[in-house]
């Protein structure tokens, strides 16, 4: 059978825009997994594990503030009355994951507003996710055009359900009828915004990549905010609502205990072996990532043995000898938390990968000698010495992104403890951008991490990939290996 299309016009300032509407399924079709479904698999797994909170307990508005007579509790229902407006959290929330079931009746218009300031609106002072019938009759009509019947709506794309208003449109067609309870995940992680509607991904989205879609919608900005249920005065049912946290980590972390990890955080250095480690299978990550079957197991098995011989534990501590190559994890990551403690000897030199890619500069800011030509080392003594010996600028210290060619390489501020004495870094990577805190300072501050693999600079970073230790010859120690995963 010929699929046939369906035909919305979207009515803008006055011209009908044809879009096209999700054809007929074909048998062959309906036989593929759904991509959408199949995409919100990876943030839902994670978010199993998730320190969920109840915003909601069942019996009255306790922890909102905002028009609680427009929001009554009915068997264990948050329901907004015709006339309902805004009804907003008490507290401020800046990355995080929010859970809710609704219902609506025909026609009916709500939104969930993200990082809203206290009192504000939801759509134009914040965020506001639409939660819309927009199968409805009062957006939508029958028409005929060219002698045809077509579907007629006024609604912008931005405007459907579970669109970000004004700035990113929705993916359609997972809205239960109406009457039934629908389940909607909102993921809001610095500027990556996630919305997953009956187990279909329907929005997936970087905020500065966007501009708003409207003049005088600018609340993409905020960091934090209230969460609100921002009421049009129709009436619409909410249960089930719970908030998980992901606000970014204490830079410092807590005290207890060598390869002990904080609340959330899982060791991935055990302190007795080198379990959830590998040896990296080939220099180029590109050409690491081609290999397969045979040539794969062949190159990991090198690996791993050049690997457990020159990387041990020694009194808990992860030591390299330097004589071998970087260590990696066993597993792939994309976006997490991550705390590493290091230190190294005098005029050492070292990093760590980020999927894969290179890296966070790690070495000795007060390394001021000079190697001759007759293979002597002697410490400049002259300003142009000085000059020369910093040209790479590791005088700056420890923390930058240092392959960057286009966004900034260099810390922010030099936070290295003395050489002998141990560093601890925060690490926060959500989709290309890393932000590092070294010793509890701010060291960079969401950059832009490049694909150090793409000379020419036309691919995107890896959405996920390995972390390495990189080797650079010198020995090295690592402890206190602790990740967070951020759901994507």
């Amino acid at each position: 059978m010929t699929n046939r299309f369906i035909l919305t016009y979207v009515m803008t300032l006055g011209l009908a825009i044809l879009i096209p509407v999700m054809p007929a399924i074909s048998q062959d079709t309906a036989a593929k997994p759904d991509p959408n479904r199949e995409a919100a698999k990876r943030p839902l797994s994670l978010l199993e594990s998730a320190a969920w909170q109840d915003l909601f307990n069942g019996k009255d508005t306790t922890g909102w503030t905002g028009d609680t007579e427009g929001y009554v509790v009915q068997d264990g229902v948050l329901v907004c009355k015709p006339g309902g407006k805004n009804l907003e959290t008490v507290k401020d929330y800046s990355d995080f994951a929010f859970t809710f079931e609704f219902k609506m009746q025909e026609s009916a218009n709500n939104g969930i507003g993200i990082r809203v300031p206290a009192g504000g609106r939801a759509a134009q002072d914040g965020l506001e996710i639409q939660i819309l019938d927009n199968n409805g009759s009062s957006y939508n009509a029958e028409g005929i055009i060219d002698g045809k019947p077509r579907k007629l709506s006024w609604l912008k794309p931005w405007q459907v359900h579970g669109s970000v208003y004004a700035h990113i449109p929705a993916k359609t067609g997972y809205l239960k009828p109406v009457g039934e309870w629908n389940t909607q995940t909102i993921i809001a992680i610095e500027d990556h915004i996630m919305i997953i509607l009956n187990g279909a991904l329907i929005v997936d989205a970087f905020l500065e990549d966007h501009a708003p879609l409207e003049p005088g919608f600018n609340g993409r900005f905020n960091r934090t905010g209230r969460i609100t249920l921002a009421g049009h005065s129709d009436p619409m049912e909410f249960r089930n609502i719970k908030v998980a946290e992901f606000t970014p980590a204490a830079p410092l972390g807590g005290d207890a205990g060598d390869n002990t990890p904080p609340p959330g955080f899982t060791a991935l250095f055990n302190g007795k072996d080198l379990s959830g480690w590998k040896g990296l299978a080939h220099n180029n990550a590109v050409e690491r990532r081609a290999l397969t079957g045979d040539a794969l197991t062949t190159a990991q098995a090198k690996a791993d043995e050049l690997m457990n011989a020159h990387w041990s534990v020694k009194e808990g501590i992860l030591t390299y000898d330097g004589k071998g190559a970087s260590l990696c994890t066993a597993k792939d990551y994309g976006d997490f938390e991550l705390y590493c403690d290091w230190k190294i000897p005098a005029g050492a030199d070292s990093g760590i990968y980020l999927r894969g890619t290179p890296q966070i500069q790690i070495w000795d800011p007060w390394d001021a000698t000079i190697k001759e030509k007759d293979g002597t080392v002697r410490k400049a003594t002259t300003p142009e010495e000085w000059v020369t010996v910093y040209a790479t600028g590791r005088n700056l210290g420890s923390g930058g992104l240092w392959n960057n060619k286009r966004t900034r390489n260099q810390p922010l501020a030099l936070a290295d403890k003395p050489i002998g004495e141990w560093n601890r870094f925060l690490i926060r990577m959500v989709g290309k951008r890393v932000s590092i805190w070294l010793n509890g300072k701010l060291v960079v501050d969401r950059t832009e991490l490049e694909n150090f693999w793409d000379k020419e600079g036309k691919l995107p970073l890896v959405r996920a990939d390995q972390i390495e230790l990189q080797h650079h010859g010198n020995e090295l120690t690592f402890k206190n290996i602790y990740i967070r995963e951020l759901p994507y």
